[in-house]
């Protein structure tokens, strides 16, 4: 069950507003971020994908594909190491293969929804798993009475199979086997099999079970590059803390004599307080690790008159990110050229900002995008691009003058991207580089980041077109 909000008084849907933010914790007076609802509408994004791309069964590797179906959350050491997995079958709920011991037993607590057996007679609806059905019998145990085993058919323990050494190819097929048995439960281990992600001994055992496997990266990045109600509310309140972090850094931290490393750590202290669950990566760069960009903190101290490079990337509350850049002067007014860099960035970042519209194109952006290496080498930098953000840092879409321009995909409602430029010129001493994070509304991009930019430089700006939310023009 899910309620509509009443936005007569707003003018706007409650998610399209940057300044309206929920609190993080639930309460009984205001309807805030639904979870029930965000797992059932991600659930149901990956399903139609899957007909859309017609695949018997998605196999899930990756942890934020596994989180987006199943909500499961263990940490962010779990994400890519492949020792747990999840199948959505057609026409079926999402099992989850969680490594056994504490971890499954935590997920059983944790995760209610994920318990398809129900009713009093347990053992006539364990019947579709072969596996707890033996280990059960095995154990001598009757399943009508052991609370262990009840309700959980839809988590199971997962067959590791990395770094086993001599034993690889014996537990990789244990893995496929698990996963064959569910596909025979639902009558699809003769359809297309979409992987997100294979390692080689996988890759053998699938062939050996005659599993027909197919790409399934592109269902997956369809369902999550158009973000939910509540996946857009959660953005907000990552970007939330993100902004917060930032006037910190610029009005308290920023001096004379502290080092890169110093400015970095106060940020993962502030925002892990505030509720992110872990900080990606924390990048400051000054003075001349700002040209070229090194994109790392370093323990350089920082000195007056520094132009300094903040690039937060975090993990806000229930995983989604925050991910923008800011640029500040330590301690001493900007000179007329670095004003002049600084507006060069935000003048091609709102440029291509402007174009986040539904029906727009990704070259539409693109096109914005100054001429740098993208150009000349064919390929991305991640300097001057765009990039769908979610439950990943990057997700869905990619937005570069590298193939945008020639093989553009289309913007729709309910995007979510950072926005990302440079004035990365040769011989500078130092230069400037910013980032936003925007959502696509219905009639236009809605900017959600809202620390303000540099007045020296753009204070009082001129420029026809969008601005920055803090530029009165």
């Amino acid at each position: 069950m899910s309620y509509e909000l009443d936005h007569a008084f707003l003018g706007k849907p409650h998610h399209q507003l940057p300044r309206r933010v929920y609190a993080a914790q639930g309460c009984d007076w205001q309807y805030r971020v639904d979870y029930e609802r965000l797992r059932r509408q991600r659930l149901e994004k990956a399903r139609e994908q899957m007909e859309i791309h017609d695949l018997g069964a998605l196999v899930l590797y990756a942890g934020a594909n596994i989180r987006y179906i199943t909500g499961s959350y263990q940490g962010n050491w779990k994400y890519n190491i492949n020792i747990r997995y999840a199948v959505l079958p057609r026409g079926g709920d999402p099992i989850l293969f969680e490594t056994a011991g504490s971890d499954m037993q935590c997920a059983r607590i944790d995760l209610p929804w994920m318990h398809k057996t129900r009713g009093s007679n347990i053992a006539e609806g364990l019947k579709g798993s072969a596996a707890i059905a033996a280990g059960a019998k095995e154990r001598k145990i009757d399943p009508n009475n052991d609370p262990g085993l009840m309700m959980r058919d839809g988590i199971r323990p997962a067959m590791t199979w990395q770094w086993a050494e001599s034993a690889v190819p014996y537990m990789a097929e244990r893995m496929v086997a698990s996963i064959y048995e569910v596909l025979k439960e639902y009558g699809v281990e003769k359809e297309k099999v979409g992987i997100d992600n294979l390692d080689m001994p996988s890759l053998d055992a699938f062939r050996k079970f005659n599993i027909n496997i197919v790409n399934g990266w592109p269902a997956m990045s369809a369902a999550r590059v158009v973000k939910t109600i509540d996946e857009i509310e959660l953005l907000k309140q990552s970007s939330t803390i993100g902004d917060a972090a930032m006037w910190h850094i610029k009005h308290e931290w920023l001096k004379p004599g502290v080092t890169e490393r110093q400015i970095e750590a106060k940020v993962h202290e502030l925002m892990l307080r505030l509720g992110c669950e872990i900080i990606y990566d924390i990048i400051v760069a000054s003075g001349g690790n700002t040209s070229p960009y090194r994109r790392w903190a370093t323990d350089k101290i920082i000195r007056q008159g520094d132009l300094v490079i903040i690039d937060i990337n975090a993990v806000g509350p229930s995983g989604y990110f925050i991910d923008y850049v800011r640029c500040f002067k330590c301690a001493a007014k900007m000179t007329q050229k670095e004003i002049d860099l600084y507006k060069q960035t935000y003048d091609s970042m709102y440029a291509g900002i402007e174009m986040l519209k539904p029906g727009n194109s990704t070259a539409d952006v693109a096109a914005k995008f100054p001429e740098y290496d993208d150009d000349t080498y064919g390929t991305v930098t991640l300097q001057q691009f765009a990039h769908s953000i979610g439950i990943t840092l990057y997700e869905g879409m990619w937005i570069s003058r590298a193939y945008s321009l020639s093989q553009p995909a289309e913007i729709k409602e309910n995007m979510y991207f950072a926005i990302e430029t440079f004035a990365g010129h040769p011989l500078l001493e130092q230069t400037t580089r910013l980032e936003e994070n925007v959502l696509v509304g219905p009639d236009g991009p809605v900017v959600f980041t809202l620390m303000e930019h540099m007045e020296e430089a753009v204070g009082n700006y001129s420029r026809p077109g969008m601005h920055h939310p803090s530029i009165q023009v």
